[in-house]
């Protein structure tokens, strides 16, 4: 991957030191500027990284491994959850405050961009049903022909999801450094913190963290505190199990 040097941000707030920010594999740009986009792009991350392997998964687990079939549905379900709420907490949370931020400080332009990115989702969504149903199918009745249909729609969801993740990187987020105030940043960010319910959070943690770069993986555990480090250690091992059982056939994958 070769990786871009933007340019400096122009937002209404200048940062007073460096802020943090993340280059992780597959991902398009590095947004930099006074807002800390690290959680965005662990979230990218993990969803390229989900999709890359369920991809490879689908494609090599034994038609007749009904065990592995089985966690690999389930393993499909939270990733299908984990997306559709993500996109839905943009929609509701996120893109209300940059439209505000766009209106005092943007262009038309980049009111025509908050549009895009919501009817990226809508596209999104489709795709995501598409793959359930064809996961239902073979766990069903567990052939080549639907085997080759999964296959299919998971490309075609994974394409769709990597034109919408890399727009939000290259385009999105750096509009979020030039036009957002720190405390309308921080609105978001608080939403989004109270928009998770509570029962995802023990698994969000170990999914978050999973193949992370050594370096970042600290970084992200730093920065949740004492609480985060021990909701870790207690639900990693689990989570790790149930990888191996879903992904046992499949090769590794990382974004590129």
């Amino acid at each position: 991957m070769t990786e871009t040097t933007p340019s400096a941000p122009t937002g209404p707030t200048s940062p007073t030191g460096p802020t943090y920010q993340v280059n992780l594999p597959g991902q398009a740009y590095v947004a930099e500027g006074p807002h800390d986009h690290t959680g965005m792009y662990l979230m990218h991350f993990a969803l390229r990284r989900d999709l890359a392997n369920l991809t490879s998964a689908a494609a090599n687990t034994p038609l007749g491994a009904g065990d592995s079939w089985q966690a690999l549905h389930a393993r499909w379900r939270l990733f299908a959850e984990i997306l559709h709420h993500h996109h839905t907490v943009e929609d509701d949370l996120y893109w209300p405050v940059l439209a505000e931020a766009v209106t005092e400080r943007g262009t038309t332009a980049d009111h025509a961009l908050i549009a895009e990115m919501a009817d990226e989702h809508a596209e999104i969504d489709p795709a995501l049903a598409a793959v359930t149903e064809a996961f239902e199918s073979v766990l069903a009745h567990p052939c080549g022909a639907h085997r080759n249909a999964l296959d299919v729609r998971l490309a075609t969801l994974r394409e769709a999801l990597d034109v919408h993740l890399s727009h939000e990187e290259r385009e999105t987020l750096p509009l979020v450094q030039r036009v957002m105030t720190d405390e309308q940043y921080a609105r978001v960010e608080q939403g989004v913190e109270r928009a998770y319910p509570l029962r995802m959070v023990p698994t969000l943690i170990p999914w978050v963290c999973h193949r992370l770069p050594p370096d970042v993986a600290e970084h992200t555990l730093a920065a949740g505190g004492p609480l985060y480090r021990l909701l870790f250690r207690l639900t990693r091992g689990r989570f790790e199990r149930r990888e191996r059982l879903a992904f046992r056939y499949s090769e590794v994958v990382l974004p590129a």
